[in-house]
């Protein structure tokens, strides 16, 4: 049984870690304080060390609870193994709907820079888009020679440039419309469907 005073704690923590993950996506990983944290959450500055340790613990809990919320909502749709978009529409395409979507594409710059602590997490994050995207394309009848693999790669490239194009410049990028672009070109791959 929860005392209320681990529900507190427990509550306090998620106040925490959405206010972090809204300004990390919003500002970036350095240009965010524990005083933003703090403000935004409603949760006094001395409880994020409390509860994290330190900014790069903060950072590494929004993260590991973002590739649980991807895990979450990647869920394969039941399919009968047709070449059926809506595994496509579902998943491939609604990954980049998802609310931490803008979140790691603006911390991708602190994963690739040398001896990142958060590096690893998104090894995991491409690892699981990847196999999402694998899982559907090995349910379509793909012509010979076009190997799943590289596949999933270029889509999952494709989308996540899509969405930082639209990032940075929204009146420019119709990221709805690029999405629906990508789709025509892999159902431009697929052989026609036989009844």
């Amino acid at each position: 049984m929860t005392t209320r005073r681990e529900q507190t704690s427990n509550e306090s923590r998620e106040l925490i870690l959405n206010a972090a993950a809204e300004l990390f996506a919003e500002k970036g990983y350095r240009q965010t304080t524990f005083h933003d944290v703090a403000a935004r959450s409603g949760i006094s500055r001395g409880s994020i060390p409390w509860h994290f340790g330190g900014k790069e613990g903060l950072l590494l809990a929004v993260l590991e609870r973002s590739v649980a919320r991807v895990r979450d909502g990647l869920a394969d749709a039941p399919g009968a193994g047709e070449p059926d978009f809506g595994p496509f529409d579902q998943g491939v395409g609604a990954m980049f709907a998802l609310p931490t979507t803008k979140l790691f594409v603006t911390l991708l710059v602190e994963a690739l820079e040398p001896g990142s602590p958060i590096r690893d997490r998104y090894v995991e994050i491409h690892d699981t888009l990847r196999d999402h995207c694998r899982r559907w394309l090995e349910r379509l009848p793909l012509p010979p020679g076009l190997p799943v693999e590289p596949l999933a790669v270029a889509l999952i490239g494709a989308g996540i440039g899509i969405h930082q194009q639209w990032l940075v410049a929204p009146e420019r990028v119709d990221a709805a419309e690029a999405l629906a672009a990508l789709r025509a070109l892999v159902a431009a791959v697929l052989p026609p469907a036989h009844d």
